[in-house]
């Protein structure tokens, strides 16, 4: 049975008031900003936090008294490092940083070839580029994880002149088939299965192929790509991919997260309730770092993470999650929870327009429905095409939604008190 669902349209400014950026021309902008060592307790001294931790607290003290929490946009570069910390530290080991100099790229018909040395080792990954029959160079690009366009409507891009192109994960870490001898291992040998999860592994390659676009300068062949409109996509366990992709790469100016499930777009401590769900002690092993599987069960509640800060790490950038009732593995209520709490961010640091979100059914999974292109195209024409007079804020979901109060998950933040209301009796 198709749901009824509700859309939610506010009229916004075209650009905030405080001028946040809609995409940045380096990996992670705050890398080398002045700032205190993020504060990464061990989980026998996580605090319980039941609710969704406070995305504008510290980490060192994540009540947000001492010191006092900021929300102001100005802090939102330190805030990001701290996550950054965070779930590399607790979910998915070290994405490891990468030097120009150990970049070579080059193009021959239509593939483009990024070469990365570390020291004695290399990895080669390789990616065609598929420039589409309308529109004009500059092209906006999209690239989608093991898949040219990543379950997006093909006419949706080529329609708008958007290029494509895809990340071949299996060039880096094979997927289904996790191993200390996949070529990412190698070139790191300090990293390995236990320590580190394939989505640091899979983020780092998309990032790399980013780096050949732009050791390039956009140039590929006769064309050029638009370095400045970049986008990132997948769905299910990739859906993920671009999710973890898209946070951790500040040059990514879309992300598009489709039914991406437990471990992308959802929330481990909401999921935690839930039956027959991907929560954090159901999902893939190899996908996260062992350690995070401690975490598991009782214990979630400690974890100092939780997947409306992954995704916040995009912000002030722009991200379309998605969601598909027909399928309760993909815990669709904790979607639609994490989503209300990540427009809360988006709202607070003045981009509201900049997130959307739309879970809906009676469709199959990682097929796009015609419903959800309205959100789809809105995106894609402003951040992709670079129309910045739309200004819109989408949030679609099933109506019997309505009775979830997903308000009382955050509506503790700033009041130093990480607990619930009291339910009335009835």
């Amino acid at each position: 049975m198709k749901s009824s669902l509700i859309l939610f349209f506010f009229a916004m400014v075209t650009v905030s008031i405080f001028g946040q950026p809609y995409v940045y021309k380096v990996e992670n902008s705050g890398a080398k900003i002045s700032r205190s060592a993020t504060n990464l307790p061990t989980l026998d001294n996580c605090p319980v936090i039941a609710p969704l931790p406070d995305p504008f607290a510290w980490s060192a003290d994540p009540l947000g008294l001492k010191p006092a929490r900021s929300t102001s946009f100005s802090k939102w570069e330190t805030h990001r490092q701290e996550l950054l910390d965070m779930f590399q530290n607790y979910e998915i080991g070290v994405k490891p940083t990468v030097e120009p100099s150990q970049i070579t790229a080059s193009f021959s018909g239509s593939t483009l070839t990024v070469v990365v040395t570390v020291g004695s080792n290399s990895i080669t990954l390789t990616s065609k580029i598929s420039i589409p029959a309308t529109g004009k160079s500059p092209y906006p690009i999209l690239i989608g994880m093991n898949s040219q366009t990543g379950g997006m409507p093909a006419a949706s891009l080529s329609n708008r002149g958007i290029a494509t192109m895809n990340f071949a994960h299996n060039q880096v870490s094979t997927y289904g088939a996790f191993a200390n001898t996949d070529p990412f291992f190698k070139l790191y040998p300090a990293q390995n299965v236990d320590n580190t999860g394939q989505y640091a592994a899979w983020s780092w390659g998309v990032s790399r192929l980013i780096d050949g676009l732009y050791k390039l300068k956009g140039v590929v062949g006769k064309n050029k790509i638009d370095l400045k409109r970049i986008a990132v996509t997948g769905c299910s366990y990739a859906g993920k991919m671009a999710l973890f992709a898209g946070a951790f790469d500040e040059r990514i100016a879309l992300t598009i997260a489709q039914e991406s499930g437990g471990g992308g777009a959802t929330s481990w401590r909401y999921s935690a309730t839930q039956t027959g769900v991907e929560g954090l002690a159901q999902t893939n092993s190899g996908w996260f770092k062992n350690s995070m599987f401690d975490f598991g069960g009782a214990n979630v509640a400690k974890i100092p993470t939780d997947h409306h800060l992954l995704n916040a790490l995009v912000a002030p950038r722009a991200l379309f999650v998605t969601g598909n009732t027909n399928y309760t593995w993909l815990s669709n209520e904790s979607c639609y929870v994490n989503s209300k709490a990540t427009a809360k961010i988006y709202e607070t640091l003045g981009i509201a327009d900049r997130f959307a979100f739309a879970i809906d059914g009676g469709h199959g999974h990682c097929v796009l429905p015609t419903a959800q292109e309205t959100q789809l195209n809105y995106m894609l024409d402003k951040f992709m095409k670079g129309n910045t007079k739309l200004s819109q804020q989408y949030g679609v979901y099933p109506e019997n939604y309505s009775v979830i109060n997903a308000d009382k998950w955050f509506n503790w933040w700033g009041t130093a008190k990480p607990e619930f209301p009291v339910e009335p009796i009835k």
